[in-house]
């Protein structure tokens, strides 16, 4: 029977699928897509008897595609941290489910595999962004600084790459990623035989950064600050790791990162509209609440760390009043 892997595009869904398939090897179909295709499941029509893995991906928002897929006599394997909504009662769904503020998927595998490739963990955990958490499992791995700045640097890397508007804004496309690096047991392996992969992600990063870090907020106050950015390709590219790193310099702040661009609206009078990707991350001090705005404008997201797919210019200020 079919099998069908489903994660998310960024580190901490990459990396959850490498520890899962160095444990369990299969051969399955890759479904994914940008950091913001989360709606996966949704789109997959399954049969009796296939086997679903999902990864970091909100249950709450694939509830249509996980009824179906269940009712169909599908299996599920699902392990995420974001809003689940109502899990399911059903023998053919295993789920791992912790929306806790300081985990990510990357953990909950972990934990489900007994540590058994924790350096990846350690990655995705660094990539989410949830760095003294990373850090103490560091420590207990017993890695030296050396190694602990590698892997930071990594997990950020493949986080930064899978934002973007869609798979042409990346550097790699996240099952590309993911089919580069699945090879290694240890992200130490990956980063000395694929020197070229990190390179050009470590680089980006760098270069993307420094122009999203020179960019003035147009709103802000003691507890929060709103910061826009054009519609370019690095833009898209930075707009999530730079609420991270902004985050990480102003843990007391919280930060909205709008990204522009522009729609095509087909009528009678057809034109372009401008709307807003956005995205949301709690005080590195105080993480609650992302998830919270977010919904409220259609988005979703967990307690730290969420978005807005589409933002219309005349909800900026019902935002910025929701967020400050």
């Amino acid at each position: 029977m079919p099998n069908y892997d489903l994660f998310n595009g960024d580190a901490d869904g990459i990396c959850s699928l490498i520890q899962l398939r160095l444990a369990q090897p299969r051969k399955a179909s890759l479904v994914t897509g940008v950091k913001r295709d989360i709606k996966l499941l949704n789109s997959l029509k399954a049969q009796a008897g296939d086997n679903i893995t999902v990864l970091d991906v909100s249950m709450d928002k694939n509830q249509t595609g996980l009824h179906a897929a269940l009712n169909a006599g599908v299996n599920v394997f699902y392990a995420d941290h974001h809003q689940s909504g109502e899990i399911p009662d059903h023998p053919a769904l295993e789920a791992h489910i912790n929306t806790a503020a300081n985990t990510c998927t990357g953990l909950i595998i972990d934990y489900y595999l007994k540590g058994q490739y924790r350096e990846w963990a350690i990655v995705a955990a660094y990539g989410d962004n949830i760095n003294q958490v990373a850090d103490e499992y560091a420590t207990h791995a017993e890695l030296t600084d050396e190694q602990r700045s590698q892997l930071r640097t990594l997990g950020v890397a493949m986080n930064y790459n899978g934002y973007g508007a869609s798979e042409e804004d990346l550097f790699y496309p996240p099952a590309e990623l993911y089919k580069l690096a699945a090879p290694y047991q240890s992200p130490f392996d990956f980063i000395k035989e694929r020197a070229d992969v990190y390179k050009t992600l470590t680089e980006g990063y760098a270069t993307d950064l420094e122009k999203g870090l020179n960019i003035m907020p147009v709103r802000s106050s003691d507890n929060a600050a709103m910061i826009m950015l054009p519609n370019e390709q690095w833009a898209r590219r930075i707009s999530g790791v730079l609420g991270n790193e902004l985050a990480n310099q102003y843990p007391d702040r919280a930060h909205a990162i709008l990204s522009e661009r522009e729609e095509q609206i087909d009528g009678p009078d057809s034109k372009k509209e401008k709307t807003y990707l956005v995205s949301i991350r709690a005080a590195k001090n105080n993480l609650v609440g992302a998830d919270t705005i977010a919904v409220k404008f259609g988005g979703g997201g967990r307690k730290g760390a969420a978005g807005i797919d589409r933002l219309l210019e005349t909800e900026i200020d019902t935002l910025w009043a929701e967020f400050s």
